[in-house]
Order: C-alpha cells, then sequence, then structure tokens
C-alpha cells in the first residue's frame, strides 16, 4: 500500500488544505467581528449627532406670494379629513393644452406658484398648486412638525390633490404633469410613482433621504472624529447603516415615516422626467442629484445649471428654464395624438380605488 504524500513539514495536502481554510475562515471571522464592533461603536458615539444635525432646519430665504384676483381658491379633504388649501389658475390662452400640478418648496405658501407657472399659463395649461398640512393656511395635524425632508404625510397630500383634479368638472382625462420644486418635487414624485394619472415630470433640486444623508455624514462625524485615515477606510454602506438607524429612531420620535425616493424613481418610466438642477447648490449637491438621476430609468433628462444655488435656476437663467420647460409640456402634456387609452389606479383618499384615465408613455 503506497504511503499519501507528505510535504517538506510532513503534513499532507489534504491536512494543509484544512489547516488553510481554517485560517483564512478565522481570520474572515476575525474581521467581520472587528467591523461589527467598530460599526457598533460609531453608531454608539455618533447616531445622536446625526439625529441632531438631520432635525436640523437650513437656513435660506421662504418665498412668499400674493394672492391673485384670477385664482379659483380650493379646499380640498386630505385622507384623515384635515383641509388643505389651494389655487386652480386656469390658461389665459384660447384653449387649454393640459393641466399642471405645481409642488411648492418647503415653507412656502400656495401663491408663490405664480411666478414659475404664468408663462405656462399664457402657453395653454391650468396650474393647481396647494400647500401640504402644517404649511400655509392649510389644517395643522396635531403633534406633527414637518422637516424639510418629505414624509409619508406629504405624500398622501399629494395623492388627495391628484384625486382632487382627478374629480373636477373640468379634469382632463388624460392626466396631469408635475412641475415640483425641491421638497414639493420629491414628494410629487412619490406619489407619480403609484399614479399612472401623472404623465411626465420637471423637477427642480429635489433630494431623496438616504443618497444625501450618507454624503453629508462623512462631513458631519469628521466634525466630531480626528481619526481621519480611520474615517476615510470606512466604506459606504457603515455610513448608510448607521443612517437608516438614525431615521429609524427619527420615525419613532416624531411618529411619521421619511419614505425612500431611491427605491421608487425607477417607477416613473416610461414616462418622461426632466430633472433640473443648480450647480452651485450647496445644500444639495450636484452629485447627489446625479446619483438620484441614476437611478431614473429613460426617457429622462438632466439640466444643471451652472452657478445656481437651490432652487434659484429659475431666477438665475429665467429665459432657458422658461423654454426648457415649456417645450417639455408641449411635447409630453399637450401632444393629444399620443394620448392613447389605458387603465391604472390611484389610491383616493377615502382608501377605495377609483379607475383613472391612461398615462401616456413617451421617448426622448
Amino acid at each position: 500500500m503506497q504511503a499519501a504524500a507528505r510535504t517538506p513539514l510532513g503534513v499532507s495536502p489534504v491536512d494543509l488544505l484544512w489547516i488553510g481554510l481554517y485560517v483564512v475562515g478565522g481570520a474572515a471571522l476575525l474581521v467581520v467581528l472587528a467591523s461589527t464592533l467598530f460599526y457598533l461603536y460609531l453608531r454608539y458615539r455618533y447616531i445622536d449627532n446625526v439625529v441632531r444635525i438631520f432635525e436640523e432646519k437650513p437656513l435660506f430665504i421662504i418665498p412668499r406670494g400674493q394672492p391673485t384676483p384670477d385664482a379659483e381658491e380650493v379646499r380640498l379633504p386630505a385622507f384623515d379629513g384635515l383641509n388643505l388649501c389651494g389655487c386652480y389658475w386656469r390658461t389665459t390662452a384660447p384653449q387649454r393644452k393640459g393641466v399642471i400640478l405645481f409642488g411648492l418648496e418647503f415653507g412656502s405658501n400656495r401663491w408663490s406658484a405664480a411666478p414659475y407657472c404664468e408663462f405656462l399659463r399664457q402657453a395653454g395649461f391650468d396650474i393647481f398648486t396647494f400647500e401640504p398640512r402644517c404649511q400655509g393656511d392649510s389644517d395643522r395635524l396635531p403633534g406633527y412638525e414637518p422637516l424639510q425632508w418629505v414624509t409619508a404625510f406629504e405624500v398622501r397630500d399629494f395623492e388627495s390633490a391628484l384625486n382632487y383634479l382627478r374629480g373636477r368638472p373640468d379634469a382632463d382625462p388624460r392626466g396631469v404633469g408635475l412641475f415640483g420644486l425641491s421638497k414639493g418635487g420629491g414628494a410629487g414624485l412619490l406619489a407619480a410613482a403609484r399614479a399612472p394619472y401623472v404623465r411626465c415630470f420637471v423637477t427642480d433640486g429635489i433630494f431623496a433621504t438616504h443618497t444625501t444623508m450618507v454624503p453629508y455624514m462623512r462631513k458631519w462625524i469628521a466634525i466630531y472624529n480626528k481619526r481621519l485615515r480611520v474615517q476615510r477606510l470606512l466604506p459606504t454602506f457603515v455610513y448608510s447603516l448607521i443612517a437608516r438607524d438614525a431615521v429609524r429612531r427619527i420615525q419613532r420620535k416624531r411618529h411619521c415615516h421619511f419614505p425612500h425616493l431611491e427605491r421608487l424613481i425607477a417607477r416613473l418610466a416610461p414616462r418622461p422626467l426632466l430633472m433640473i438642477h443648480g450647480g452651485g447648490d450647496t445644500y444639495i449637491k450636484p452629485e447627489m442629484a446625479r446619483d438620484l438621476f441614476d437611478r431614473a430609468r429613460a426617457p429622462k433628462e438632466f439640466w444643471l445649471v451652472e452657478g445656481a444655488k437651490h432652487n434659484q435656476a429659475f431666477h438665475l437663467a429665467t429665459d432657458e428654464y422658461q423654454r426648457r420647460v415649456l417645450t417639455f409640456f408641449l411635447t409630453h402634456l399637450a401632444d393629444e395624438a399620443g394620448a392613447a387609452p389605458a387603465t391604472g389606479e390611484v389610491a383616493p383618499a377615502d382608501g377605495r380605488s377609483q379607475r383613472v384615465s391612461p398615462s401616456v408613455s413617451s421617448t426622448n
């Protein structure tokens, strides 16, 4: 009987293989254990700071408009019985080409939509906007204080606004377009992801919770952690885990839910999206907007307005801004030849599903 081969150390190759596997497995276990302990340390050390900074409101000028005599004042019911205030501007053109729902930025009133939309009214579009709960003249929800981050409350309020538009005697059976700024744009997209009644989307300065938090957390933690070399070695998923833990804690504290636009933005397709962002935005950096845009599916277009601060692209490049937005809505909302019938559902405020007219699929 032939003896088994031996290594110079007198150990068989099979035994050597098993020893190697044990060494590698042990090393991997130590890495996982060390990573877990380090994550738990970071979570314990910094999560309170992350929560505190998340809840801080940014310092910026909130636009306030003045009432216009040609607007139809509207009070519409939200899903939970609160009343939301809005206004409806009819087009000043001889013939209506479509209806656009305008999403307000955080803290502004319904009249602030007028400067952004007057050129659209002149071109043939009706405009409707509303103030979400706890904003402007809309009812307040006891115990809820909105932040600049989108919560499920604002999304449900947008669903109520869509149901209102669908129920108007002069409703457009083909559907509506969405034009939204910052928080209003993000909340509108989240509602539209489940509402094919919204046919196309223009947003300016939108952001999502997770893809905004994680890049900022590297800066937040750097304020409190002087071990910069260690911090640079941390993989993104570690920050992601801490961010999710922080959001869950804030949700319990504030009794609300922060939906993930990152997960739903792909559902907008094949409806077209025009995403505008300021190249000089110091709140939502252009790379954050790009990250979110990359998650959307075609047809889509990204326009970066060089030098524009947050929500200032319209004021910095007014003529080009109006040209691009108008061309988009004329192409994707006013094209009656492309309005083919289909079916879909929107969840209304009373909780019962209703049939809606189809969305229009367009390609760039």
